[in-house]
């Protein structure tokens, strides 16, 4: 059976002679020979168990909790639990750097579209951003009630064409106004308009609203508090 010393095992597993003595220090590792001259030998079991202990610091689990694993009767159970557990962590860990990056990289492209930059403007993005999940369901739900109601009137104007019914049309066109009419009043009730002037955050009137010029994110306004009128952007607030 091959036997190495500390300098051996330490090459063999990537690691300084001085871990493999700290390892033995703290008792996670101690040698199973040594010689007359007080030098350790470690036998082929050890170095399993010493790339084993180098795995588990690799995956960040600390010393003290790897002594305690390697002492128990069936190490391998409790080990799997623990590397289950630190999978979930890196998981996590993951996921909230992906979501720091995707907020980076959708800062960048919104600085990207502001001809002047300032540190209003990063104040603006922060609170599109924030909101955007928001506006973007709110949009969703108007979206499919939107094609729901054209369907249905649709289905009753093929039925006036076809069958000369034309009455269930006129009762659903009603309704349609009844609802869009609706639908407005909980758009306007739920968003908010960020001036690019005095970067305030305001809701105007909703006869303004209704009838100003307007894209999907952007609406040309009267700001509420430096009285400009420009193309301001669109972002989710806080129900009036």
């Amino acid at each position: 059976m091959s036997k190495y010393t500390t300098g051996e095992l330490a090459k063999i597993c990537d690691v300084s002679v001085r871990t493999v003595q700290y390892y033995d220090t703290r008792g996670i590792l101690i040698p199973s020979e040594l010689t007359d001259g007080g030098r350790r030998i470690y036998s082929e079991e050890d170095l399993k168990k010493m790339k084993a202990i180098c795995l588990l610091r690799e995956l960040d689990i600390p010393i003290n909790s790897i002594k305690e694993l390697l002492s128990e009767e069936h190490p391998e159970k409790v080990i799997s639990v623990v590397l289950s557990e630190q999978k979930q962590a890196l998981k996590t860990e993951i996921a909230e750097k992906q979501a720091r990056y995707d907020k980076l990289e959708a800062l960048e492209q919104s600085l990207k579209k502001v001809e002047n930059f300032s540190v209003e403007s990063i104040g603006d993005i922060a609170h599109i951003m924030a909101n955007k999940k928001n506006l973007h369901k709110m949009r969703t739900f108007m979206s499919i009630i939107g094609v729901l109601m054209g369907l249905v009137q649709m289905g009753m104007l093929i039925l006036w064409i076809t069958k000369g019914v034309w009455l269930p049309f006129v009762i659903v066109m009603s309704i349609s106004a009844i609802i869009a009419g609706a639908i407005s009043s909980f758009y306007y009730k739920r968003v908010a308009y960020i001036c690019p002037e005095c970067h305030s955050v305001f809701r105007p009137a909703f006869k303004e609203f209704m009838f100003a010029k307007h894209t999907p994110s952007i609406r040309k306004l009267t700001c509420t508090d430096c009285k400009h009128t420009v193309f301001c952007v669109e972002t989710y607030g806080k129900e009036a």
